[in-house]
């Protein structure tokens, strides 16, 4: 493993200390934004989980090897020529010398082989609109139910099945916890999801309900923040799932297709927004990871 991962000094040292750390993927960096936004978004995300008090870990894999904590100018690497990397993705990347940007289940199956408990994130994968035409269930809801650490989101992806994705977290035993409301937001919207498990009011409740359920040997746990300003973008998602499928794109391109859609026609709005609860999240992320380590 020596070889195969590289863990920057904060982060080496903050694990070794027991202070709060953060991952953060570089999916984001390299398909949600177009250059150069998505270097600057992963570096606000940075700056809001120090600001918080904790250690951000971006996480990505760079000249064959799986990097936890990345420079500024190795951020830069991510662009949309990148790999999009589940976890069946990082080895056969590393090996072959690749750039790759890590999902939501990618940067999860590394946060759980360096001892990372926490994450923040725009928004969770999960069943595509129309299953099982196509049969396409995200990787990242088996990562986040195998790997003892808390995910901070704005919900479920909203171009997904929303109800069928909280129908299988469900199954997979994974708590849903809303960030000072009763149901999962929709990504851009605030209200409208299918009701959370259970309500939560502070960061230091969020740690405390994780470490109760990593107790009871169980994995990850979903916070779903709301993002600031709602938004009502359905018939826009709607139309551009459509266009995706009618032009064949499927799979770890979907999401790509229809952000980029999205944030063509609604003159910039989805961009903006995209980015705020990006970095929002991660800071929420870093606040519970502070209130845990202080536990």
């Amino acid at each position: 493993m020596d070889g195969l991962l590289h863990v920057s000094e904060p982060v080496a040292a903050a694990l070794e200390e027991r202070r709060a750390v953060v991952a953060l993927e570089t999916t984001l960096v390299a398909h949600g934004f177009p250059q150069p936004d998505g270097a600057d978004v992963g570096l606000a995300s940075e700056a809001a989980v120090r600001e918080a008090g904790a250690v951000p870990a971006t996480i990505g894999v760079l000249d064959g090897r799986i990097h936890v904590g990345l420079t500024p100018s190795e951020l830069e690497r991510f662009t949309a020529d990148a790999r999009k990397l589940g976890p069946r993705d990082l080895a056969a990347c590393a090996v072959q010398g690749a750039v790759g940007a890590t999902t939501v289940g990618g940067t999860l199956a590394v946060a759980e082989a360096v001892g990372i408990r926490f994450m923040g994130t725009g928004g969770l994968g999960g069943v595509h609109r129309g299953f099982p035409s196509p049969p396409d269930v995200s990787a990242d809801l088996a990562a986040l139910a195998r790997a003892p650490a808390v995910v901070v989101s704005s919900g479920v992806k909203s171009l997904l099945d929303v109800a069928a994705t909280a129908e299988l977290l469900e199954t997979l035993g994974v708590p849903v916890l809303g960030w000072r409301t009763d149901t999962l937001p929709l990504f851009y919207a605030s209200r409208g999801g299918p009701p959370v498990s259970a309500r939560i009011e502070s960061a230091d409740e969020v740690a405390r309900v994780a470490a109760a359920h990593w107790a009871l040997g169980g994995g990850g746990v979903l916070v779903g923040r709301p993002p600031d300003e709602s938004l009502d973008v359905e018939p826009l998602i709607a139309e551009a799932v459509q266009e995706a499928a009618a032009e064949g794109i499927t799979g770890q391109a979907v999401t790509p297709f229809v952000l980029a859609t999205l944030h063509e026609r609604s003159g910039g709005e989805t961009l903006r927004a995209n980015r705020d609860l990006i970095v929002a999240n991660a800071r929420l992320a870093a606040e519970v990871a502070v209130a845990y380590a202080a536990s």
